[in-house]
């Protein structure tokens, strides 16, 4: 019996499953192509939005490029107002190409390139600095107004990470912003947590309140702090999920390849998204009387955000044709036409586990299910998208579509190469509103 982890139903999804479209694209395309849905981009950003509002807090949310580098999402930032997390001077002149102003940016990330701090200083994006030395470089700048910087603090509860300034170099460094006067406007303190708990941020993040407090005393401006991202995206059922942990064993898997739970991404999290924003407010740092949302209302402190993958929750999917099947000994090995550069988690020793959709065009399933992994059209054997021998409802056959669901957040790209020559999944954005989906180039293919 094949081990099975369904995604969560999704009317959206399974619409444009329905509706023929994804046949002719990869007709079309002649390979492998992810589709992406702006709409679901700006109902998940609304839903982080609402939350601030019925906290009373007053927040900006910033997506976090690194998750997808589809052109329609940071569009869809421009549009709305929304900020935009980048980390390199690549995504900073992609995010101001694309209609998103100067101001609304926040430079995150750590030993940023004297390019890119120059860049951002010009423009007036927000700075978060990383390292005593970073913001010695940041002083030597010569902008046309004052740099806007946040400190970023070392969690202290994560004493392993490579992030942020520890107690003796903040002191420090509040003392050289002050001394900078008008070369920087200290706004205020940022952190970066691993992990998706809500507690560790709810008490880092009223840690920086009171960082906030003592800043001031100085006469710097620190009226905001930035949490950074970690807001789950609930993938699947919690029913689905521990039943999956605990049936899960090597001979579920290609190579008797072997995976613990700590190996996989959370793919159910009872908090996710914006309710987990909500969770974090309303929970009391670090044993305080009241919530943090008081804590930063009372303090007069703004509340930055940068989610990725849960501004993208139900944004996209991944598509791929099937160009061959083998037999092995009670399973079956189909390969498809791209490679698993093109679904990132496996190239992280783990798994992306939500159950691909077969489609077959209405060929009708006779006989019991075929148990298959899925592998890419590269000539390495650890090129799997899928080593999980999921249970297909027939034997897939070439020219059928392996459809990955909700991969938006950091599934589609992060790791993609024209390994062999092979060209890069092209991206389409769909309109699912109408009688049928309408869709267009996320960018342009070069002539």
């Amino acid at each position: 019996m094949a081990l099975t982890l369904p995604a969560r139903p999704d009317p959206v999804h399974e619409e444009i499953l329905g509706s023929g479209l994804l046949p002719e694209l990869s007709h079309a395309l002649g390979g492998p192509f992810h589709f992406v849905l702006p709409e679901r981009f700006d109902a998940n950003l609304a839903a982080f939005r609402t939350v601030l509002d019925e906290a009373g807090v007053e927040g900006k949310v910033y997506f976090a490029k690194k998750a997808n580098k589809a052109a329609a999402f940071v569009e869809r930032c421009a549009h709305a107002g929304a900020g935009v997390d980048v980390a390199s001077h690549g995504e900073l002149r992609e995010a101001l190409g694309h209609g998103v102003r100067g101001e609304d940016l926040v430079v995150t990330g750590p030993a940023k390139s004297d390019q890119l701090l120059h860049v951002a200083a010009l423009q007036g994006a927000l700075v978060a600095v990383d390292s005593p030395d970073e913001l010695e470089r940041v002083l030597r700048l010569d902008p046309p107004r004052p740099v806007r910087v946040l400190l970023r603090r070392f969690p202290s509860s994560q004493p392993m990470s490579r992030f942020g300034l520890d107690d003796r170099q903040l002191d420090a460094a509040l003392v050289r912003c002050a001394e900078a006067g008008e070369r920087v406007r200290m706004e205020g303190f940022s952190f970066h947590l691993s992990g998706y708990a809500v507690q560790p941020r709810a008490d880092l993040a009223g840690e920086l309140v009171e960082l906030c407090l003592r800043a001031r005393v100085l006469g710097l401006q620190a009226d905001r702090i930035s949490i950074g991202g970690g807001f789950a995206v609930d993938y699947t059922s919690a029913e689905h999920w521990q039943a999956f942990l605990a049936a899960q064993r090597p001979d579920d898997y290609h190579a008797q390849k072997s995976f613990t739970a700590g190996d996989f991404y959370p793919y159910h999290s009872p908090v996710a998204g914006a309710d987990a924003l909500r969770a974090i407010l309303a929970a009391s740092p670090n044993g305080a009387a009241g919530p943090l949302a008081d804590r930063l209302r009372d303090a007069g402190v703004m509340l930055l955000l940068e989610p990725g993958r849960a501004l993208l929750a139900g944004a996209g999917a991944s598509v791929f044709g099937v160009q061959g099947v083998k037999d092995r000994a009670g399973y079956g090995i189909v390969t498809v036409d791209g490679t698993s550069l093109s679904l990132s988690e496996q190239w992280f020793n783990s798994e992306y586990l939500p159950d691909p959709v077969l489609l077959t065009g209405g060929r009708q399933a006779v006989g019991p299910p075929y148990r298959a992994c899925v592998g890419g059209a590269s000539c390495l054997d650890s090129d799997l998208l899928t080593w999980r021998k999921v249970g297909f409802p027939v034997r897939p056959a070439a020219g059928d579509l392996l459809v990955y669901p909700n991969t938006a957040g950091y599934q589609m790209d992060s790791n993609e190469s024209p390994f062999h020559d092979l060209p890069l999944p092209p991206k389409v954005v769909l309109n699912s509103t109408g009688a049928r989906p309408r869709w267009r180039f996320d960018r342009r293919p070069a002539c």
